[in-house]
């Protein structure tokens, strides 16, 4: 397997980047809209005419929220030859199970972490983290720079047919996203369309407000790297609740609420592989550092303490979680405009370097 994830360059309109992508990416996408449903109907007792309805009733949320990503989303819809309810789905597939099973109310269990200038030692930010989902997405997963009309250029590790993931803008701002069990609902704005506004911000007000405007599905927890230093923000439907690094350099998050006024939340769900202990190793790992290193962290992200529940995830018969792994892990250095990512477990993939590119 090649280590590098495909990479491409798109500007234009909303809907010529949707084009671009859809086109470069068809076959990818027919085959991630295939899996997003067979994934759902493994799971979940529903019908495809009922996957459909919710998936067209949804559009209107987000024509509400950004008719512009709506736009790049039929773009992407006719670059690639699949209809708009299959591009849906692919941004909605989470919400049917946060919904409508409390035991699968979280998409994936992940490990996030921000750090200031002052506490890194390369002495920019960064925000990084390790991600834990189906293996099967690694199919799926390319680095998409995006350079749309009088908006800021963005950097995305994601999936084909996603309006946006995992990444950075010109501006300095970086976004890493985790799964975060509390209560949800089928339908709303599906948070790839938040994190997409997220990304094309100058500011954490600017960022919190993106999500804040939103009519929510589900939860999230989105960690953050800004020019005003590290933030993280924990995401309900009903409300979105800011951690700050208190002056020390470094905040870091797996999968429950840490906020005073969202931990009753965790009672509601069971622990989701083992977050409570993944955030104290994470903590017990870099806490005690003055300046913490790029080594560092892909040390710290290829941990196997608690194995196989550990911080660097592998497949094991852990019901029903075990099927995820860490697909890839990531650091990201806003202010240089690039990130670093391996394809696979950080504990025996190698790390490669990602540009924010110029205009193609």
């Amino acid at each position: 397997m090649n280590s590098r994830y495909p990479e491409f360059v798109v500007g234009g309109s909303n809907l010529q980047i949707g084009q671009q992508i859809g086109h470069a990416f068809r076959d990818s996408i027919r085959r991630f809209t295939e899996l997003g449903r067979m994934r759902i109907h493994e799971t979940l007792p529903v019908t495809d005419s009922q996957i459909d309805e919710i998936c067209q009733r949804s559009l209107a949320y987000v024509e509400k929220y950004s008719p512009e990503y709506l736009e790049e989303l039929r773009g992407m819809s006719e670059g690639s030859g699949r209809t708009l309810i299959d591009l849906m789905l692919l941004q909605i597939r989470n919400q049917f199970h946060g919904s409508m099973n409390s035991e699968l109310a979280a998409d994936s269990g992940c490990t996030s972490l921000s750090i200031s200038h002052s506490r890194s030692a390369t002495e920019t930010p960064i925000v990084a983290q390790n991600w834990d989902n189906d293996g099967a997405l690694d199919e799926f997963t390319v680095v998409v720079t995006r350079r749309p009309v009088n908006r800021p250029a963005t950097l995305c590790i994601t999936q084909t047919g996603l309006i946006a993931y995992i990444g950075i803008n010109e501006f300095g701002i970086g976004a890493c996203l985790n799964s975060l069990p509390a209560p949800s609902r089928v339908l709303g704005v599906p948070h790839y369309f938040t994190l997409r506004r997220l990304l094309e911000s100058h500011s954490v007000t600017e960022a919190v407000a993106a999500v804040e405007t939103a009519e929510r599905a589900i939860p999230a927890n989105i960690m953050l790297s800004t020019p005003e230093g590290p933030r993280n923000l924990e995401v309900t439907v009903d409300t979105i609740r800011v951690l700050h690094d208190e002056g020390c350099g470094l905040l870091t998050h797996t999968n429950h609420c840490i906020h005073p006024d969202l931990v009753a939340i965790n009672q509601l769900y069971p622990e989701l592989i083992q977050s409570g202990p993944r955030k104290c190793r994470i903590d017990h790992l870099l806490t005690g550092k003055p300046r913490i290193s790029i080594n560092d962290l892909k040390s710290a992200f290829a941990d196997h303490n608690d194995f196989p529940q550990s911080i660097c995830r592998h497949r094991n018969i852990h019901p029903p979680h075990g099927c995820w792994e860490t697909v890839f892990s990531v650091i990201m250095l806003p202010e240089e405009r690039r990130l670093l990512a391996t394809r696979g477990n950080p504990c025996d993939s190698q790390w490669e370097e990602y540009i924010l590119q110029p205009d193609p």
